[in-house]
């Protein structure tokens, strides 16, 4: 447990994405959604916009510095920039992302032919967002054919699956069993793990990289470094 970010969650530094979309013209990041994790937003700078999409219809949630939005699975979601859109991302299940916890909204041909999808992820990350862009206002267009995505989006991530419960089972399992096992000891007056406490630093990734939203500054919140 040494290390590990509290509540077995992943922080990470988001600049969203500024190039125009070709299917909308709205500048952003890919729209996707996870299947197993809750993800939020807390806007440290800029101005933009969350568009969303659930079984509740779809919704644009305004951004500025100082927002706290969050969003469970199942909720597709994109972020577009207004001018300079930075964010804090905070993640439940800290490597089931990693793992591939995310699917994008590709038309339906490309999410219900694992190859074809597999293809896509792999496009230059223009190219990927305005396929995705294209199948999300689709959705947007047809609520409909939301049913049909769920669908098609827990058959390409079910191979997958079987190995993310180790992933949890290492960071957010054993947080929660671990503060039971504080409490339990607490209530019979017993603060041994007191005298255990630690300081926990992590630094930020030296490089950038391109994610699905925008450049990605991470954090190794998994092997923190204790002072």
């Amino acid at each position: 447990m040494d290390g590990v970010f509290p509540g077995g969650t992943s922080v990470t530094r988001l600049s969203v994405y500024p190039g125009a979309c070709a299917a909308d013209g709205l500048a952003g990041g890919t729209p996707h959604m996870h299947l197993a994790s809750t993800e939020a937003y807390v806007v440290i700078g800029g101005a933009g916009e969350l568009h969303t999409l659930n079984t509740a219809g779809h919704r644009g949630t305004p951004l500025s510095t100082g927002s706290v939005v969050w969003f469970t699975p199942g909720v597709i979601h994109r972020a577009v920039n207004h001018g300079d859109l930075q964010v804090v991302v905070v993640m439940s299940n800290a490597g089931l992302p990693e793992a591939g916890d995310a699917v994008m909204t590709f038309p339906p041909d490309v999410v219900a032919d694992a190859d074809r999808y597999r293809a896509a992820v792999e496009l230059p990350v223009d190219e990927r967002r305005d396929l995705a862009v294209r199948g999300f206002l689709r959705l947007v267009a047809d609520p409909a054919a939301l049913e049909e995505f769920y669908d098609h989006a827990v058959a390409l991530v079910r191979p997958k699956a079987g190995g993310w419960r180790d992933i949890w089972a290492s960071t957010a399992e054993a947080q929660t069993r671990r503060t039971g096992e504080v409490i339990d000891a607490l209530a019979h007056g017993d603060g041994r793990h007191l005298r255990e406490s630690e300081l926990i630093t992590t630094p930020q990734s030296e490089t950038e990289r391109l994610g699905m939203c925008g450049r990605l500054r991470t954090y190794d919140v998994r092997n923190g470094v204790t002072l």
